[in-house]
């Protein structure tokens, strides 16, 4: 069995890779990075058993968290990992295939042509976090974290694995095309381009605003270390059947998906066009039709609540300092109330 490792983010951070076997472009692994909840001493957990409470300090004890990114990205965030285990919970990331950690030499970035391969990533990964599919069941609780296409991936996951994950918590994920009514009429060519040259690349249209968007509006008080090799300042080449797969993915979610876990999608209050630089840019998601998502986000099952956050970039959690802010305040309140309620 592999040995966990220290993590390039350093401090708490461990990292596990994971062999996924091979495929065309050769060996292929996923890496998965975990933080630990600080170990409680024997005077706290007596000092709360005379309170006759866990304290808010601990309401996630027995619970697991797994990130997973979105497109042109790995994981980072220090502080959103800290927000977890701060609160007793077990957190874990998953840099999928061929991205971040999990990227060779020899192979091309982010491509799959089904978003049902990272099926074999969250396996590889649940089974080291102790909730593997068929074995014994744990009594921890999962949620599920998913950011922009690691939210849409997470998403169509639970949906195929209805009674895995105890919440879903998505930041601006990316459930309907940037012009939805577009979505039926470029699928079908899509499809065809994807049969004949998979590995086609499209025109780059990235200008790189959205990270200039997320450097003006960078907080010296709660620094972010970015490696541009694995989050580069213009998104990674998009393949024709990358592509196809996600118009597939967006259709499937269309459709509705009927995820039985509660469901929390954070979200910028609006979008802006990133034609040319503006200081638009660093209020809004320049990346996602928010409004769409937000429709689409309804459709995702029973119980879905939309957190609408001013000011928000696509990342609400790398937004400036107000908006940022307000995200972890949303997600506390939520969460909160999804620890309370889980438990009952």
């Amino acid at each position: 069995m592999a040995d966990w490792i220290p993590d390039v983010l350093g401090d708490e951070f461990e990292q596990l890779t994971l062999d996924l076997g091979e495929d065309d472009e050769g060996p292929v692994v996923a890496t998965l990075v975990r933080a630990l909840p600080r170990r409680t001493t024997w005077w706290e957990k007596t000092t709360r058993s005379f309170r006759g409470a866990s304290g808010p300090e601990r309401m996630l004890d027995g619970v697991d968290v797994l990130y997973v990114h979105g497109w042109s990205d790995y994981f980072f965030q220090k502080r959103l990992a800290r927000f977890w285990t701060s609160r007793g919970a077990r957190f874990f990331a998953l840099d999928l295939r061929k991205y971040g950690r999990s990227l060779r030499p020899q192979q091309t970035p982010g491509y799959v042509t089904d978003l049902a391969t990272y099926d074999e990533d969250i396996a590889a990964a649940l089974a080291e976090m102790g909730h593997a599919e068929g074995e014994e069941s744990t009594d921890r609780r999962l949620v599920l974290f998913g950011h922009s296409t690691g939210g849409l991936s997470l998403s169509l996951w639970a949906s195929r694995h209805p009674d895995a994950a105890d919440a879903l918590v998505l930041n601006s994920p990316w459930l309907e095309f940037q012009v939805a009514s577009a979505r039926p009429l470029l699928t079908p060519m899509a499809e065809l381009q994807a049969r004949w040259a998979p590995r086609d690349v499209a025109p780059q249209v990235d200008l790189g605003f959205y990270t200039r968007a997320q450097q003006e509006v960078a907080d010296p008080d709660d620094p972010v270390e970015v490696n541009l090799e694995w989050r580069p300042v213009q998104t990674m080449a998009v393949h024709a059947g990358w592509f196809h797969a996600i118009l597939r993915g967006h259709a499937t979610v269309a459709a509705g998906l009927a995820i039985p876990a509660p469901v929390c999608v954070l979200l910028s209050a609006r979008s802006a066009t990133p034609a040319r630089w503006s200081e638009d840019l660093t209020r809004a998601d320049s990346v996602l039709a928010v409004d769409a998502v937000a429709r689409a986000a309804l459709k995702l099952g029973p119980s879905v609540t939309v957190e609408r956050i001013d000011g928000a970039l696509h990342d609400v959690f790398l937004s400036r300092h107000d908006a940022r802010e307000e995200a972890y305040r949303r997600l506390e309140r939520w969460v909160t109330g999804w620890a309370a309620g889980s438990q009952t």
